[in-house]
């Protein structure tokens, strides 16, 4: 077996609509397809990340999800990274919409700047720059 590249990643979110703005309007996402589950009471938004080949992200709501614990060391997924042609610029728009960025860090090992945020359901997100 030969894995390809990572086709897509799953999130649940509390607030659909919220989730929605947030990743559409906020990030600029690319709705690629929205449905409505009704025997589930779901809605499943397909996003496509950067162009054709940069991965999709499923995004899933579900009547009344548990809550996840979430600690920074965790086993699970720790965080998304989304590539970025230049982290300061994203970080400041982000900002302007009033998202909350942590301050701009330098990857010691590639010397890239990458730095963190949170989506509404508080999910740790990175830019990371290319």
């Amino acid at each position: 077996m030969q894995c390809l590249g990572i086709h897509h990643s799953a999130i649940i979110c509390s607030n659909y609509e919220k989730s929605k703005h947030f990743y559409v309007d906020v990030l600029g996402l690319t709705v690629i397809h929205e449905t409505y589950r009704a025997n589930r009471k779901s809605y499943k938004l397909d996003l496509m990340v950067g162009r054709e080949s940069g991965g999709q992200i499923e995004l899933f709501s579900f009547p009344d999800p548990p809550e996840r614990p979430t600690h920074p060391e965790a086993r699970g997924l720790r965080h998304l990274a989304f590539a970025v042609a230049d982290v300061r610029a994203a970080a400041k728009d982000l900002t302007r919409q009033g998202v909350d960025v942590e301050p701009i860090r330098t990857d010691e090992i590639t010397g890239k700047a990458f730095t963190f945020f949170r989506d509404p359901d508080d999910l740790p997100l990175e830019l990371y720059e290319v």
